[in-house]
């Protein structure tokens, strides 16, 4: 901003002039008519004179879409609440009301406008955040809208849903095993994609389907919902919900998961309305124990979470995280967002023992306090009221209807998972060095082997690619030297460090 200390106050008519004069020159033509208010010292804009004329390149003519509107560049509120923009050069859109408010600054004798034009980085509207309109601007934010009386479309056709027993099918290609969180996850999409996609002609209302997985790290939570957005193509929004505050706080507040959304759905407000939100680490808003000061990360998120698992009307920044005065905002209901969240819950299998336990430990029926110790499937008899022990508030759990657990992964499981999904681990290397017209071989000894290092990790499948990230680094790095080989085999007592690959050459492998 210039500084007027030693600027020479001018009259209004002159300041008048000059305002013409300079827009004038910025190809800008503003027709304005004058009423003096009762006062005799304000003038006003009439709005309805007000023509802008400005010269159209190719490019623009291009990049403009009908479905999307423009945003003020000043207060940034969007062309269907401030009503028609002026449109100004370089990408510049200006509402009436704050090119009343400039028009006003400039006229009340305090601004030199050819100083104001002349200097460096000038803002010729007298406000914060206005740069010299002689320089491109870049685009701005921008929403897709759909004319008043136009009806939304469903992202899925109720007459085209895929029955739950297909929905497992197509899953059943990408994640091996897990068949009742596949069976349970298919029946609650297939229940609410029939409940967005069905006109309510009646006073039934259905309620939501949203989701909690239960399970421990690696065993395929979040793959499962990517997989599943995938195959329905629909928007999917991942956070993670130990960024999450309460508003007000160091963090991102609960608004931003429906952010990413919107971003996922490419701004298109009725898109992102009808998408998935999959909020990882769930467990981690668990109440905090024996916590004296406010649990502002925890229980708190909880509470804040809980409009919009139930469906509300919130207002959310557009292409950032956190609402302040230079980002748009735009109002997204969360009524028809599918709401599916995870965690691994550590420690909730002591506290479904504990209740199991905790019948009468003498006499005939009594149970062995040990009976539960090995057992791997203790998180299948979860509970609500095992949860809200954990530290989940009930209304929380209240608004999570479908509740499962995922098993974790044995070895034969993790076997499976290496070769046999469509997108296995050892598909993709297979790949990769068949551009290199190299053949790349598992033996079974091998894959066994890798098992059995993954289960030691305790990690689930995520120690897969870990393991044979470091077993390939040494293939993947010699192999391109040598044009000649043509089959490298992975053997047991490479993985296990008593030997090595077996390679072949592409001459011994024509001859054998």
């Amino acid at each position: 901003m210039a500084d007027f200390d030693d600027i020479d106050l001018k009259t209004t008519q002159e300041l008048a002039e000059d305002i013409r004069k300079a827009l004038k020159e910025q190809e800008v033509d503003i027709k304005a008519s004058k009423e003096e208010e009762n006062d005799g010292e304000t003038e006003v804009i009439d709005k309805s004179d007000i023509i802008v004329d400005k010269p159209k390149s190719e490019s623009e003519d291009n990049n403009k879409d009908p479905h999307y509107e423009g945003f003020c560049f000043v207060c940034h509120r969007p062309e269907s609440v401030t009503g028609k923009l002026i449109h100004l050069p370089n990408n510049i859109n200006v509402c009436y009301d704050c090119m009343q408010k400039s028009y006003d600054a400039l006229t009340s004798g305090q601004i030199d406008i050819n100083k104001i034009l002349k200097s460096p980085g000038m803002q010729i509207f007298n406000i914060p955040g206005i740069q010299n309109m002689n320089q491109e601007m870049p685009a701005q934010k921008k929403i897709k809208r759909h004319k008043e009386g136009e009806e939304k479309a469903a992202l899925i056709d109720i007459n085209h849903i895929p029955a739950p027993h297909k929905i497992k099918g197509m899953l059943d290609d990408y994640i091996i095993g897990q068949e009742h969180a596949k069976k349970a996850m298919a029946v609650a999409v297939y229940n609410h994609y029939k409940r967005v996609a069905s006109d309510v002609s009646d006073d039934i209302e259905i309620e939501k389907s949203n989701m909690l997985m239960i399970g421990p790290t690696g065993s395929g939570k979040t793959y499962l919902v990517k997989t599943l957005a995938n195959l329905l193509d629909v928007p999917l929004a991942v956070t993670d919900a130990t960024s999450l505050t309460e508003a007000g706080y160091i963090g991102d507040d609960v608004e931003s998961v429906v952010t990413k959304l919107l971003a996922a759905a490419g701004n298109d407000v009725d898109k992102a309305e009808q998408g998935i939100i999959f909020i990882d680490e769930i467990d981690k808003l668990a109440k905090k124990r024996n916590a004296h000061q406010r649990d502002v990360s925890g229980e708190s998120v909880q509470q804040a979470l809980l409009k919009l698992l139930e469906g509300s009307e919130i207002e959310v920044p557009v292409g950032s995280s956190s609402k302040n005065a230079m980002t748009p905002l735009t109002t997204v209901n969360t009524k028809n967002i599918l709401f599916v969240c995870g965690g691994a819950f550590p420690e909730l299998e002591d506290v479904i023992k504990e209740r199991l336990t905790k019948q009468a430990s003498i006499g005939f029926g009594a149970d062995l306090k040990d009976k539960y110790k090995n057992d791997k499937k203790i998180l299948e008899k979860v509970t609500t009221e095992d949860l809200r022990k954990f530290g989940m508030i009930p209304e929380f759990l209240g608004r999570l209807p479908v509740i499962f657990t995922l098993e974790g992964l044995g070895e034969d499981m993790l076997v499976k998972i290496l070769k046999e999904p469509k997108n296995a681990i050892l598909k993709q290397y297979q790949k990769l060095l068949a551009l290199d017209e190299v053949k790349l071989d598992f033996d079974d000894g091998a894959l066994s082997a890798i098992a059995k290092k993954a289960m030691e990790k305790d990690t689930g499948a995520r120690a897969l690619r870990a393991i044979i990230e470091e077993f390939m680094l040494d293939i993947m790095y010699e192999i391109p030297k040598d044009d000649n080989i043509g089959q490298v085999t992975i053997t047991k007592e490479y993985i296990e460090g008593t030997g090595g690959p077996v390679i072949v050459l592409r001459g011994q492998e024509a001859a054998g």
